[in-house]
């Protein structure tokens, strides 16, 4: 009832110890709290938030036009809900080093468990569309050392995102993001987050070059083929993320449903496929909030189960 009993305190512990379990640990992408919870449920270790979902809510593309408040607020009222950990993509750190500063302080403050910052130049791009480019890597490992310095809590996990590899598809790309994989590990990251790998040699090859857990990022209609966890798990890889998997399912099943709306003047067919109100009461908790006011849960809850 209410927000979560878990302390963000814990909640980053909880990732730490599930990163060095040995076991793979799935992400799914929560578009909302209610979302979040759902995950929770269904047993997942963890929620991931990410940038592009919190952009494409506001209407927005993914290109940078999201504010730290913005992001900040949204991702603090996701993690609240859940005792699960949240990790939380924070885009370039919101500005150059000493708002990237402020930006993992923020994050804090909202209960996330970590967040990554990323390399691109701004206006960034989607991890897996062409023509993005990176900055230097002396302006990289700033991002990164100011993050690491910032934070309070030092179980606050700071992910260095590096999206070099495609800015070359041949072999000279998949070595300078190895390269600059251990250089930002050596600048104070937690963990590594290569976007746009297309194979499982490639990220093999990054995890071979640090130390530290590596990310695996299985969106949909992007650069690689949507490995299993069993796969991933295979050559190493710690974590793996479905960033907008939830948001891409409710969302075409939305605008199918109101196709049908539209075209039949009534959604009596697409009812059998919805959440029940029984069902969302139960995600939402509500028959629990009697234990305050019994006027509030004080009926049958109609519907079809």
């Amino acid at each position: 009832m209410l927000y979560s009993k878990t302390t963000p305190e814990q909640k980053r512990i909880a990732l730490r110890q599930a990163l060095a379990s040995g076991k793979i640990q799935q992400f799914p992408g929560a578009f909302n709290p209610l979302s979040a919870k759902l995950i929770q449920e269904k047993g997942f270790p963890g929620v991931y938030i990410s940038g592009a979902v919190l952009a494409n809510d506001l209407g927005l593309p993914d290109i940078g036009l999201t504010t730290l408040t913005e992001v900040a607020t949204r991702a603090g009222q996701i993690a609240r809900m859940i005792d699960l950990p949240a990790i939380v993509d924070a885009d370039t750190g919101f500005g150059e080093p000493m708002s990237v500063a402020r930006t993992v302080q923020e994050l804090e403050n909202g209960g996330l468990a970590g967040c990554h910052i990323e390399d691109q130049i701004n206006p960034k791009r989607c991890g897996h569309l062409d023509g993005k480019a990176v900055v230097d890597l002396d302006t990289a490992l700033k991002r990164i050392r100011a993050a690491a310095d910032a934070r309070r809590d030092p179980n606050f996990l700071i992910m260095a995102r590096t999206d070099i590899r495609a800015t070359d598809p041949g072999t000279a790309g998949l070595e300078a993001a190895a390269e600059r994989a251990r250089a930002l590990v050596e600048a104070g990251a937690d963990a590594i987050f290569p976007e746009a790998m297309g194979t499982l040699e490639e990220f093999k090859a990054i995890r071979d070059a640090v130390d530290v857990p590596v990310l695996a990022n299985m969106t949909e209609f992007g650069k690689s083929r949507l490995f299993t966890a069993t796969e991933l798990e295979s050559v190493g890889i710690n974590i793996v993320i479905y960033p907008v998997t939830l948001l891409r399912s409710v969302m075409g099943e939305a605008e199918r449903t109101l196709e049908t709306i539209r075209s039949l003047g009534t959604q009596e067919s697409k009812v059998q496929r919805m959440l029940t109100r029984a069902r969302l009461y139960e995600l939402v908790d509500y028959e629990a909030y009697n234990h305050f006011d019994t006027s509030v849960f004080d009926f049958q809850v109609p519907g079809r189960h």
